[in-house]
């Protein structure tokens, strides 16, 4: 595996694997770091894909809303390496801030269609700027043909589909199924700051989202799914931000669910907050 830590390194790096083929399509699964077998199922989905597989470990300052998020993200970069080696990584991009923002933070702005203006744009304001400006900005420095992203992460894949779609680039983006723990809880860097106890609560959240599930087996409306995964909650230790649930193409709040719907969930166990989703075209 390639070490690259900025753009000339990087554009080296993929310059002399196309040497060797050509016609190699890049994928890119971009990350901040803290990996884990998560992370590898979009490691594993670009190498099917494509025959060139860059993963980039940057934590984003610029999509953190509250400074102590930034400064208490888990950074693991050894255990990360080691990780990436071993599932067929080809080059780790590595950057610095200068490297990713030579000329500094500049203004950014983007119409995404309102998509980012509720749930995670309402609880966490400029989040998304911040995601499109350094997702654009690595698109710029790899120049990949696909890039991954987890579906864990639903309004956020949305975005990104919607910023290529506006700002035009010639990139597909390909969503990849969450991947989960035994227990159900949705696999994220952010587990790494829970004890052994908290995550075992946390699987709760799972729970909650399947018994919305089978409610829906008796009601369409969204209101009554709600109450129901709210129930599971009510005598535990963890603290629900937002239940939302969405029309998987518009982004936009529905009253009646059907097979195009999303529920979209935040919740807080102790100080770390844990996002995840399900699509009700998965009801059995």
């Amino acid at each position: 595996m390639i070490i690259a830590k900025n753009q000339s390194e990087l554009s080296a790096a993929i310059a002399a694997l196309k040497n060797e083929n050509p016609s190699a399509k890049v994928g890119f699964v971009p990350t901040m770091g803290a990996l884990h077998p998560g992370h590898m199922t979009l490691i594993a989905n670009a190498r099917q894909q494509t025959d060139i597989v860059v993963c980039s470990i940057f934590v984003n300052p610029t999509q953190f809303n509250n400074p102590k998020d930034l400064e208490t993200y888990p950074r693991t970069i050894d255990a990360d390496k080691e990780l990436l080696l071993r599932n067929g990584c080809n080059i780790l991009l590595l950057p610095d801030f200068d490297s990713v923002y030579p000329n500094g933070v500049l203004n950014y702005e983007i119409d995404l269609g309102g998509i980012d203006k509720h749930m995670e744009g309402a609880f966490r304001p400029g989040h998304f700027k911040g995601v499109c400006m350094v997702v654009e900005r690595f698109f710029e420095m790899v120049k990949p043909e696909i890039a991954f992203f987890g579906l864990k992460d639903f309004q956020q894949l949305a975005v990104i589909k919607k910023m290529v779609q506006v700002k035009r680039l010639p990139v597909t983006i390909v969503g990849v199924p969450i991947a989960r723990a035994e227990s159900g809880l949705a696999l994220s860097s952010r587990n790494a700051l829970l004890s052994d106890t908290e995550k075992e609560e946390a699987a709760l959240i799972h729970k909650a989202l399947l018994s919305g599930m089978n409610r829906y087996k008796e009601t369409v409306d969204a209101m009554a799914i709600r109450s129901k995964i709210e129930s599971e909650f009510l005598n535990s230790s963890l603290t629900v931000e937002y239940i939302s649930f969405v029309d998987n193409n518009t982004l936009q709040e529905v009253n009646k669910v059907d097979a195009n719907t999303t529920v979209c969930i935040v919740v807080y166990c102790g100080n770390v907050r844990l996002i995840d989703n399900m699509q009700f075209s998965e009801a059995k």
